[in-house]
């Protein structure tokens, strides 16, 4: 065969592969489309029907994932002289859908079929058990997960521990050694910030009292999203109980909020943060389109874009500076005699919460350090779900020194478990560890980011955000992404220095 013959033979399986991770992200866009549906739009006595049709769904993309078809198309593509020939892009989809097929492969379609259903319907009962504050109604459909969980990590297999098999499931590479590390590093470097904060004689008082028209909330955050840079004509912005991002496609990436009338901060970052993951994937290179790489590479990646645009930029005093003249615009008569200053340190208040999605940077970590810990032993069988409920209190008053008065606030907080996500939790601390080293790569490059900031030329910064990680999609793994764009591997001194230096002024420690 001469080497045209071979070019032509490469160029048909590299179309037939092309093809396949095409009709296989079309029903994974579905799937997220339906899950968007079930959780803001459709009606309580559509949802257990509705949970059969995404669970077939799921069925069809797992068969196609794990199909005779995709692994010849892999073993072709993955040989030396094929890798040469093939371009970042293809090469990248390649190496996803090995990824995937290999994970998959282990799994029999029966359990993958199961699972999907049980999970569908566990967020119903979740919902019912977080709203009667009842976690008994929900531990049953627990134990269910969990027991499925177990036999995932399992038949993924793994080295060391078995939690293992499911952090690189969200995060490839990441292991149980390496997060114990770094979150006993941090652990005790919060702690000790902590301490500093509490004893401080010059508290930040809350400038936020009274109550705040959820209108009017609504209507200021449709109004900050398109200058964060979120593009409204390829997204929407609705309300559900736990706040998420939901990509369907490049042009339609949605996001959802929660509002209350005494706590507008909560509806106002929650917003922010989601606006970061979707401007991420909102600016993802269009040419991938209908590829498994039109997507953010990690959840780690992902909650550091979030994680960008609501803190180092939402919670800056640089943005009030910009924006606080329209805050007041829309709560007319609230904030008349509130100042810059003061302003700026009530949004960075800090003080241990109940609530996950609702605390401060500071102690921020420290919430996902104690799910790290409850998941763990879940899933090595150290702890059993019946137990969750006095092991998160014992952990909230070890950790934050706060034990919550009712289970809704508590163990029942977080949507997480009854999708079946395990090992999804630490990704929002590597998200934050992503963010503060891409802040400092930032600041060294543009020495005048907070001025543009203040100015109202993020736009600068954006673009940059689209050019270095958003427009890549998944062609680099995370690693390597973020050695790419800061010229290093992994640093969390980044965070400690950054949290030291902002809180060192906020509480003029």
């Amino acid at each position: 065969m001469t080497k045209i013959d071979q070019r032509e033979d490469l160029q048909t399986i590299v179309q037939q592969f092309k093809e396949l991770d095409e009709t296989m992200t079309h029903y994974s866009d579905m799937l997220s489309l339906a899950g968007w549906d079930q959780q803001v739009k459709a009606p309580p006595k559509g949802k257990a029907y509705f949970s059969k049709v995404r669970g077939t769904l799921s069925t069809e993309l797992f068969r196609l994932g794990t199909s005779d078809k995709l692994e010849r198309l892999l073993n072709a593509l993955s040989k030396p002289d094929a890798q040469q020939q093939l371009d970042e892009p293809t090469k990248a989809a390649v190496r996803e859908h090995k990824r995937g097929f290999d994970k998959n492969k282990k799994i029999p379609e029966a359990l993958h079929k199961e699972f999907t259903i049980h999970t569908a319907n566990a967020r119903t009962v979740w919902e019912e058990a977080r709203k009667e504050n009842n976690f008994e109604k929900f531990r049953p459909t627990l134990e269910r997960t969990v027991e499925l969980i177990r036999e995932y990590a399992e038949l993924y297999g793994y080295e060391k521990h078995p939690y293992d098999a499911l952090l690189d499931k969200y995060e490839p590479g990441l292991t149980v050694e390496q997060l114990d590390g770094i979150f006993g590093t941090l652990r005790e470097k919060t702690v000790q910030l902590l301490a500093r904060i509490r004893s401080s004689s010059d508290q930040p008082r809350d400038v936020f009292e009274g109550t705040f028209d959820v209108g009017q909330q609504e209507k200021f955050n449709l109004f900050l999203l398109p200058l964060l840079g979120y593009d409204l004509e390829a997204g929407r912005l609705d309300v559900t109980a736990h706040p998420f991002a939901c990509t369907i496609n490049v042009g339609d990436v949605r996001i959802t909020t929660r509002y209350f009338d005494n706590d507008p901060k909560g509806s106002l970052f929650a917003t922010i943060h989601e606006a970061g993951h979707a401007i991420y994937e909102q600016g993802v290179n269009p040419d991938y389109e209908g590829s498994v790489i039109s997507g953010g590479i990690s959840l780690g990646i992902h909650e550091s874009q979030s994680r960008f645009l609501e803190n180092m930029v939402g919670r800056s005093e640089a943005f009030w500076q910009r924006y606080l003249d329209d805050y007041k615009h829309f709560f007319p008569g609230k904030f008349e005699d509130v100042s810059l200053r003061d302003f700026y340190r009530s949004v960075n208040i800090v003080s241990p919460s109940f609530i996950r999605v609702e605390a401060d940077e500071v102690t921020y970590n420290l919430h996902i350090m104690l799910r790290y810990e409850l998941e763990k032993g879940l899933v090595a069988g150290t702890l059993e779900v019946k137990d969750l409920p006095k092991l998160w209190n014992e952990k909230m008053r070890e950790y934050l020194g706060i034990e919550p008065p009712t289970e809704d606030v508590g163990v029942l907080q977080d949507v997480h478990w009854s999708y079946g996500v395990f090992g999804y939790f630490p990704t929002y601390s590597l998200g934050n560890l992503y963010s503060a080293q891409i802040r400092k790569t930032i600041l060294k490059q543009f020495p005048d980011f907070y001025d543009r900031v203040r100015r109202d030329e993020f736009g600068t910064i954006r673009e940059w955000l689209r050019e270095q990680i958003h427009q890549h999609g998944s062609v680099y793994l995370p690693s390597d992404l973020i050695k790419r764009v800061t010229g290093e591997e992994l640093n969390p001194d980044y965070l400690v220095q950054y949290l030291e230096e902002k809180y060192s002024d906020v509480y003029s420690l």
